[in-house]
């Protein structure tokens, strides 16, 4: 991963998420998918049997594509950049799908530099992560960091 972080990454929302993070500790399995698409298919498997707002077609396919992205790209950062995951969980709250992502690396996530960026290298998936969910933190932790993201349902 080249580059610096920018300023606001390690906490790119207000400080209300701390209350988050706890909760999210809670809910936080160390066993957990392989690979992203394990992880697709666990968040995919919790919206369509969990969720019942997802019968309007439209709104769902949205919703979906949404938190299928998010998933994607956070298993995917975390097995790529960060050292490997070391647990996940995905809930449905009152504010959205809840996704938590632990990984072995205490670095932050990187935002791609236009200058100097070397095509294929990355960086795209973290701003679109931000663009997508409603609450994001990002908590140095023992062995790692811990990414909780929330998804909005509606």
């Amino acid at each position: 991963m080249a580059g610096k972080a920018a300023p606001d990454t390690y906490r790119t929302r207000p400080a209300r998420d701390v209350g988050l993070l706890r909760e999210a500790e809670k809910a936080t399995t160390r066993e957990g998918p392989k690979s992203a698409a394990e992880a697709r298919d666990i968040v995919t498997r919790l919206l369509t049997t969990d969720f019942c707002e997802l019968s309007a077609e439209g709104r769902s396919d949205v919703v979906m594509a949404d938190a299928l992205l998010v998933t994607s790209e956070l298993v995917t950062n975390a097995l790529r950049h960060g050292g490997g995951l070391t647990g996940f969980s995905a809930r449905i709250t009152d504010d959205g799908l809840r996704i938590v992502v632990d990984d072995a690396s205490s670095r932050p996530p990187v935002l791609r530099r236009e200058s100097g960026a070397v095509a294929g290298e990355g960086g795209y998936g973290w701003p679109l992560v931000q663009r997508l969910t409603s609450r994001l933190s990002v908590a140095p932790q023992a062995g790692g960091k811990r990414i909780v993201a929330v998804v909005p349902l509606f």
